[in-house]
């Protein structure tokens, strides 16, 4: 395997060397299409927060500025983003509004209707059965609850499909395809923006 491919492989479960250098490289460089599905949060409110998939913990720390009452869950099966989340996070951890664990989406390590608001920024082109793990997110959140998904990948863009050859175990996925997964897994209220010049798409998905 070449290098490059070897680095690129990091981003499903950053480790070692290549995975720091990865999760260093995901706090900036996906923080404009995070942001732009965070704008579509403006009517939303939350006290809590689950952040899945949550790499280096950059959007955990926007979405905390951004709900200043909240506080916010993160999750990644990676030991190298989990440590890199709490260290960026350190401040809001310190101040009992930020816990960051290391799990499985398959398998969410949270009580049934414990959070308001569950983001997924860049993370579920790797969620293994997606369905499943849309299953556990209705599980967590609280009737009423917003599941938000935001991809840099509309799953038919050349780049982003390039990188599933090269990428093991990624998948992008288009509009219809996840929010036909998100009513099977239970979401009754279903709604997709896409960027007007870019193919990224946002999800919001109502329990």
């Amino acid at each position: 395997m070449s290098l490059f491919k070897k680095f690129v492989n990091q981003t499903r479960k950053p480790e070692g060397f290549l995975g720091k250098l990865m999760v260093g490289g995901m706090n900036s460089g996906h923080s404009k299409v995070a942001d732009w599905g965070m704008s579509h949060l403006n009517d939303t409110s939350a006290s809590a927060i689950a952040e899945l998939g949550c790499g280096g913990g950059r959007n955990a720390a926007a979405l905390l500025k951004r709900y200043p009452d909240a506080e916010l869950t993160a999750l990644d099966y990676s030991e190298v983003s989990v440590e890199k989340a709490r260290k960026y996070n350190e401040k809001f951890v310190s101040a009992g509004r930020c816990t960051v664990v290391q799990g499985n989406v398959r398998e969410l390590p949270f009580e049934a209707e414990s959070f308001d608001l569950v983001t997924a920024f860049e993370t579920i082109y790797f969620w293994p059965g997606l369905e499943k793990c849309f299953a556990e997110v209705c599980r967590v959140l609280k009737p009423g609850g917003l599941f938000v998904i935001c991809n840099e990948s509309d799953g038919m863009d050349k780049a982003s499909l390039k990188y599933e050859k090269l990428v093991d175990g990624m998948k992008c996925y288009t509009e219809e395809q996840l929010a036909e997964a998100l009513e099977t897994a239970g979401f009754s209220d279903v709604r997709a923006d896409h960027h007007p010049d870019k193919a990224w798409l946002t999800v919001l998905a109502e329990k």
